[in-house]
């Protein structure tokens, strides 16, 4: 079904890392991570690829950045 998937996109069997499947269950994530090689297709949880194109690749490093200088205690408080 990926393959079929990626042939009705792309008009190709593999990708070339241009297509990426977006998910937010993490044994969906798991379970695609798996067909990677075979299929060329990245996986990624939809709140991942939303923060990276709204706050930038560097919105990781930025939050625990935050959470070490205080910020978990803010959050459980």
């Amino acid at each position: 079904e990926l393959r079929a998937g990626i042939a009705g996109y792309t008009g190709e069997q593999k990708t070339r890392g241009d297509v990426k499947i977006l998910t937010s269950c993490p044994a969906c994530h798991q379970g695609l991570s798996r067909y990677t090689e075979a299929t060329g297709l990245e996986s990624d949880y939809i709140v991942v690829e939303l923060a990276n194109r709204v706050l930038g690749d560097k919105w990781q490093k930025a939050f625990i950045d935050k959470a070490k200088s205080g910020g978990i205690e803010r959050v459980l408080l």
